[in-house]
C-alpha cells in the first residue's frame, strides 16, 4: 500500500509561498531525488497549475532544473478538481468521490505518493488519509500568506528531523 506524504517548504511563521522563498541547491537536489523515487504526485488544482511549469520547455534551465523537469514529467500525477475538464500528460483527473478514489490509489501503489497543496492536504487530513507530514522549515518570516495547515492542525507525533543544506530543517510527523 502506498504512503501519502504531504511535504512543503514552510516559513518560520507557518506559511507556504513558492514565490517568496525556495530551495537552495542542496534542498533542490533532495527534491529531485524524491521526485525520481515517488510513485507519483497528488495535486489540488491550484498547485497543479503552478507545477505545470515543469511540463514546458525552457532553454535557460540549468542541469538540475532539467533533471527535475524530467523526473516530474515521468511521474504519474492525479489532479483533484471539479473545475478542470482536462489535465496534461501523465495526469489523471479526480473529479468526484475523493475518498474512494484516493483509497483505491493507495491500494494500487507501493511507494510514496506526494500530496501537493495545503487545501488538498486539509481535505485528505480530514479523511484520515495522509500518512506523513514533512515540513521543510526555512529561516524566513512572511507575516501573511497561505498556511501549511489550511485547517486545524491534526494531532501529530514527531518521527524525525534532519538538517538539509545550510539553513533548512525537515521535520517529519505522523498522525498521533
Amino acid at each position: 500500500m502506498a504512503k501519502l506524504v504531504f511535504g512543503m517548504n514552510q516559513s518560520l511563521d507557518g506559511y507556504v509561498d513558492h514565490m517568496a522563498f525556495g530551495p537552495g541547491p542542496t534542498l533542490f537536489r533532495h527534491f529531485i531525488e524524491e521526485a525520481q523515487a515517488q510513485a507519483g504526485c497528488l495535486y489540488g488544482r491550484r498547485m497543479y497549475e503552478v507545477m505545470r511549469y515543469w511540463d514546458e520547455d525552457h532553454p535557460e534551465r540549468d542541469s538540475g532544473e532539467l533533471e527535475f523537469a524530467t523526473a516530474w514529467r515521468n511521474q504519474p500525477k492525479w489532479v483533484v478538481s471539479r473545475s478542470l475538464r482536462s489535465v496534461g500528460p501523465k495526469a489523471t483527473l479526480v473529479d468526484d468521490d475523493l475518498e474512494s478514489a484516493i483509497r483505491e490509489l493507495k491500494a494500487e501503489r507501493e511507494e510514496e505518493i506526494e500530496v501537493a497543496g495545503p487545501d488538498l492536504a486539509k481535505s485528505l487530513t480530514e479523511l484520515g488519509l495522509i500518512d506523513e507530514y514533512r515540513i521543510y522549515l526555512h529561516p524566513v518570516v512572511l507575516g501573511h500568506g497561505k498556511p501549511y495547515f489550511a485547517g486545524p492542525r491534526p494531532p501529530l507525533r514527531l518521527m524525525d528531523h534532519e538538517r538539509i543544506g545550510e539553513d533548512v530543517i525537515r521535520l517529519t510527523y505522523v498522525p498521533a
